[in-house]
C-alpha cells in the first residue's frame, strides 16, 4: 500500500508598518524549528543591521525582472518604490517536504499567495491603536516626512483588508502573548 505525503501549509503573516512582524517572524524562526520561514527577494537597499541572505535576499533590479520574467516568484509587488517577491522553488520545496511555511508578507501579496495556493491560511497583525502605530512609524531612522505620510497611508489601507480577506487576525499588545497566539493557529492548522 502507498502512502500519500501530506504536503505542507502555507501561513501568511502580514502586518501594516510599524506593526512588529518582522519581530515575530525572527522570534518565530527561532522558537519553531520545524516551520520553514521563506524570505523575500527585495531590490531596495539593506536597511542598517540588515544582512543578505539573512533578512532578505537584496537583488539587483536588473536580476529581480529576470526573476519575474523566468516565473521565479510565488508573488512579487512594488511596495514604496522598490520590489519584493516570494521564491517559488523555496515554497515549494518546504511544501513537498511536508513542512509548514511561512511567508512574512504585506497584504498584496497575502492576497496574491490565496489565489495562488487557496489552502494558505492568511493571518493578519494589528497595532493596539491607530497612534502607536503612527508613533512607531515615526521612530524609524532615516525615514523623510514624505515617506512617513506615505507609510501611515499605506498602513490604513492594509488594516482594511486584513480586517476584511484574512482568517485570523490579532493585536499585538504584547508581544510574548501574540507570539503564543500565532503558534496556536500555526499547530491548529498544520
Amino acid at each position: 500500500m502507498t502512502r500519500r505525503r501530506r504536503w505542507g501549509r502555507v501561513f501568511v503573516i502580514s502586518a501594516p508598518s510599524g506593526t512588529g512582524k518582522t519581530t515575530l517572524a525572527r522570534r518565530l524562526a527561532r522558537e519553531c524549528p520545524e516551520l520553514v520561514v521563506v524570505r523575500s527577494c527585495t531590490t531596495r537597499p539593506p536597511r542598517p543591521g540588515e544582512r543578505d541572505g539573512v533578512d532578505y535576499d537584496f537583488v539587483s533590479p536588473a536580476r529581480f525582472d529576470r526573476m519575474v520574467r523566468d516565473g521565479r516568484f510565488l508573488e512579487w509587488a512594488e511596495v514604496y518604490g522598490n520590489r519584493y517577491g516570494t521564491p517559488a522553488s523555496a515554497v515549494e520545496s518546504a511544501m513537498r517536504k511536508g513542512r509548514p511555511v511561512v511567508l512574512t508578507i504585506d497584504t498584496q501579496g497575502g492576497l496574491a499567495v490565496r489565489k495562488a495556493v487557496p489552502s494558505a491560511v492568511l493571518i493578519g497583525i494589528l497595532p493596539p491603536s491607530v497612534a502607536e502605530q503612527e508613533e512607531r512609524i515615526r521612530r524609524r531612522k532615516d525615514t523623510s516626512e514624505a515617506e512617513i505620510q506615505r507609510r501611515i497611508e499605506a498602513a490604513r489601507r492594509e488594516r482594511a483588508v486584513l480586517r476584511k480577506e484574512y482568517d485570523f487576525r490579532l493585536v499585538n499588545r504584547n508581544l510574548d502573548r501574540i507570539l503564543e497566539r500565532l503558534k496556536r493557529i500555526i499547530r491548529s492548522c498544520a
